[in-house]
């Protein structure tokens, strides 16, 4: 049997107070970094290389052929942003009216499909609901479903004489021909007249007040439903995991308390829900942002640009006008936007996860602690 102190002449001397023992290049470090290679090989190879390559492009003039490192690429600064953001060309309105029918797509969708499948979500983890596997499988699976085989199908539902439209004429409504008009939603509500003139003056980006104030066209009210239809699925069963999570107990208790419906979701369910909320919104904001394949399979952009989108934009700048340049570019000013709304997302909802202490009472925490030990010194 070994006393102590064998033990501790086995461990050696000990370290000299107040120093610390740095850790060094061990075999378990050794074996740890062996695991995380092949990850961190994937990551450098397929990620960061290719954004690096893109960044490189975004400020140089390569025209997609050769390679973008060759002898007869040459630096050209920050030109590619000019034209997009500070000129007044076609491309920098190209790329205002990308920016205000994205921006129409997102302010619609992500309210829509948040309330959707939260809605969807409450339905199916009501008790009484016979069949809930049935449901839960009915509403997830056009998540699943291949968003260009959705958006062929969209093109027969909305056409001019497709299903959507024939079931308007039962209310005697004579539906439009969706993804043929142009015309701005908020300009149909007012009477579709022409612009008043304080408001025709060219803007931001060279477009006008009235053209960022039209609203999104009929063409992307299609797409918004469609987006809807197809993404509330997905966050229907996050929201469902949710639920299942916080169970039964806490809301049978404040049943007893004496809270309403009302009252027990605002005050008791959603509270408890904001770390999902935070993510489906986050989630929701980043997806509609970067719609690309049912513009490219359903509209390419028109009609008179009213669909086209930032994504959209890039591919065409790059793949069909090949301006590479200008096609990376307006990818990393979109990678900046998306960037810019998540910050300011979580400004506005707050600390996504309320069990987790904000970095203002983590400030002061750690102050409190070093106060005390200064006095206990």
């Amino acid at each position: 049997m070994t006393t102590t102190e064998e033990m501790v002449r086995a461990r050696g001397p000990a370290p000299a107070p107040g120093s610390r023992r740095r850790p060094g290049f061990n075999r378990q470090t050794a074996a740890g970094w062996l695991f995380v290679s092949p990850t961190l090989l994937i990551l450098g190879v397929f990620m960061l290389l290719p954004v690096a390559m893109a960044a490189w492009v975004s400020v140089s003039d390569w025209g997609g052929r050769g390679s973008p490192w060759g002898s007869g690429v040459n630096f050209v600064g920050t030109q590619n942003y000019a034209d997009v953001l500070g000129g007044r060309g076609l491309a920098a309105r190209d790329f205002g009216t990308a920016i205000r029918n994205n921006l129409y797509y997102v302010l619609l969708v992500v309210p829509l499909q948040t309330a959707l499948s939260l809605t969807l979500a409450f339905l199916v983890n009501k008790r009484a609901l016979r069949g809930k596997g049935f449901f839960r499988t009915a509403f997830y699976f056009p998540s699943v479903t291949s968003s260009v085989a959705i958006t062929v199908l969209w093109l027969f539902l909305f056409s001019a004489s497709g299903a959507v439209n024939a079931v308007l004429s039962w209310f005697s409504i004579q539906g439009p021909n969706w993804f043929q008009d142009p015309r701005g939603l908020i300009h149909l509500m007012l009477g579709g007249g022409a612009a008043p003139p304080a408001l025709a003056q060219p803007g931001l980006f060279g477009i006008s007040a009235w053209e960022w104030l039209a609203g999104p066209s009929v063409a992307m009210t299609a797409f918004i439903f469609m987006a809807v239809f197809t993404t509330s699925g997905t966050f229907m069963l996050l929201f469902l995991a949710a639920l299942q999570a916080i169970g039964e107990e806490t809301d049978e208790a404040a049943m007893v308390d004496g809270a309403s419906t009302w009252q027990r979701f605002w005050y008791v369910t959603l509270p408890m829900l904001r770390p999902t909320l935070f993510t489906v919104l986050t989630l929701g904001m980043i997806g509609t942002w970067q719609v690309f394949d049912q513009i490219y399979t359903g509209s390419h952009g028109g009609p008179s640009k009213t669909t086209v989108t930032p994504a959209y934009l890039s591919y065409e700048a790059a793949f069909i006008a090949q301006d590479w340049g200008r096609g990376a570019a307006i990818a990393f000013v979109l990678f900046a936007i998306i960037v810019a709304f998540t910050l300011l997302q979580r400004t506005v909802l707050g600390q996504a996860d309320p069990a987790l202490p904000s970095r203002s009472q983590a400030r002061a925490d750690r102050k409190r602690q070093l106060e005390v030990r200064n006095g206990a010194k």
